[in-house]
């Protein structure tokens, strides 16, 4: 019988050539196919498998290059970067055995981004375009020539074909593409209710220092440990179930498995690797990392650093986006983007409890890795599922053409930069200024609070001072630290943008 990773691997693999039996099959990988986008400025790899020492010619644009197969029956090669085509053109395979040929047609050149993650990403256009009518009008729009989706195989982007993708990533693409005038090629992989720690290799978590510290820590021990200990624990348990039906008692509970790492890459990563890209969008977060000990910011460093040495080229630009989803006011409703923002609110009677925002600090943190920007979401619209896919991929879009190509347009919000104790009152500097900092909605700026060295904090008044903000509070007399936002979900009563319309991002200076 076979596994749901063998049926997504067979069931992508397309023949090209077959040979005679003597010399074997030639096929290239599932990544390729009709209607796909090669990513533009870079050597393109291009691999399949074939009989051991057999060559194998691919021609394309006018370049022809040959690769010959190892002795595993694997073959790679790569084409000269190419220069962006909305002309769909043929990409010919050749057997060198008998000259015998297979094509695959309307190929184009652009730029590709892979979609990764859990329900978020992973949930279809069709059902989020019944409650986005900014979706649907998007879907209604189509064909979009220069766009194409990859889900189990390359398709264009009709509206039927989009109604099955994935609605944040075509939220992101379609925008995108028009932006930048060339066609973009789309790649999802992602599966509803999933950690983090299933989307990488167990090589990548053994290689990743800050993890293997944190297991250490915790007494939890490596991957191979865990493994060992629970086939010990498996087999007392058999013995205990044994003994327990041979004294008509209830058996025990089977034991806990070892942590699952790895499966899901495996499963829809794995096979679209090396092909060629521009970066990662990932939406992923509610489900944390399922390993004990290893939080998300840890966990994310690993797979962030183990995708960019399996895909050998460089650090890609890796998006992701802000978890919580929503949970913020907005600076404009009437904008497209924000219109299901929740509502703002006045600040509550009491400050927040110390625990209550280090999840929003913990992927803030995230974008600390070399080469990542998170897509900030709080002013968004919130919910375990949120709406507003329109919204949250044109955001998406908004960042990746200010943090990849290079466009004029900021992509933050104000984010802290540092603090400076001056007598009784906290100056906090920041940086995403954008066209200056200000407030929205009510009377005062609101959301930051104050702590003394008993750290015991309180809701600061707050006043903005060219590009800063000065704390104060009576109820601190020597303040020390300071933090904004700091909430679990809701945080409708921080009001702090700029003036480009984007909201500060959570922080705190204590440690």
């Amino acid at each position: 019988m076979r596994t749901a990773s063998m049926r997504w691997t067979v069931g992508l693999a397309m023949v090209l050539v077959t040979a005679n039996c003597g010399l074997g099959d030639i096929r290239v990988a599932p990544a390729f196919g009709d209607h796909m986008v090669l990513q533009r400025g870079m050597a393109v790899p291009i691999w399949g498998t074939a009989a051991a020492g057999q060559k194998v010619t691919v021609t394309f644009a006018g370049q022809t290059k040959t690769a010959t197969a190892d002795k595993d029956g694997t073959w790679t090669l790569r084409l000269d970067p190419l220069k962006a085509s909305a002309e769909g053109r043929p990409l010919v395979v050749t057997s060198s055995s008998d000259n015998r040929q297979s094509t695959i047609n309307d190929i184009l050149v652009g730029e590709v981004w892979v979609g990764s993650g859990q329900s978020n990403m992973a949930g279809g256009t069709g059902g989020y375009a019944r409650r986005d009518e900014v979706l649907a009008g998007m879907v209604k729009a189509a064909p979009y020539p220069k766009l194409r989706l990859y889900k189990r195989g390359w398709k264009e982007a009709t509206a039927a074909n989009i109604n099955g993708f994935s609605a944040l990533l075509f939220s992101f693409g379609q925008p995108l593409q028009k932006a930048l005038g060339v066609p973009v090629g789309l790649i999802v992989g992602a599966v509803g209710g999933t950690p983090s720690g299933r989307w990488l290799s167990p090589q990548m978590l053994a290689a990743d220092a800050a993890c293997q510290a944190a297991l250490k820590k915790a007494g939890i021990g490596s991957l191979d440990d865990q493994k060992a200990r629970y086939a010990e624990a498996l087999a007392k348990w058999q013995q205990a179930v044994k003994a327990a039906k041979a004294a008509g008692k209830r058996p025990p509970r089977r034991p806990r498995g070892p942590i699952r790492v790895g499966d899901l890459y495996a499963a829809h990563i794995a096979p679209v690797v090396p092909y060629g890209i521009r970066g990662v969008l990932w939406d992923q977060g509610e489900s944390g990392t399922a390993v004990r000990a290893i939080d998300q910011f840890t966990m994310m460093g690993a797979l962030i650093k183990g995708w960019r040495t399996a895909w050998g080229q460089g650090e890609f630009p890796f998006l992701y986006v802000q978890k919580p989803s929503g949970g913020g006011c907005a600076w404009d409703t009437r904008d497209p983007v924000t219109r299901m923002a929740n509502p703002f609110s006045d600040q509550p009677a009491r400050p927040n409890r110390a625990a209550d925002g280090m999840y929003r600090h913990h992927h803030v943190r995230i974008a600390r890795h070399p080469k990542t920007a998170m897509v900030t979401a709080s002013d968004l619209g919130s919910g375990v599922h949120p709406v507003n896919k329109s919204g949250y991929g044109k955001r998406a879009c908004r960042v990746a053409l200010g943090f990849v190509y290079g466009r004029t347009v900021e992509i933050y919000g104000p984010v802290y930069a540092s603090h400076k104790v001056q007598g009784s009152t906290v100056r906090v500097s920041f940086t995403h200024v954008g066209k200056g900092l200000a407030f929205r909605h009510g009377q005062k700026l609101q959301g930051f609070e104050i702590a003394g060295d008993d750290g015991a904090y309180h809701w600061a008044d707050a006043k903005i001072d060219g590009q800063t903000v000065v704390l104060t509070s009576d109820k601190v007399a020597r303040p020390v630290n300071a933090r904004y936002g700091w909430s679990t979900r809701s945080r409708t009563w921080a009001n702090l943008f700029n003036k480009d319309g984007l909201p500060a991002l959570t922080f705190r200076t204590d440690k």
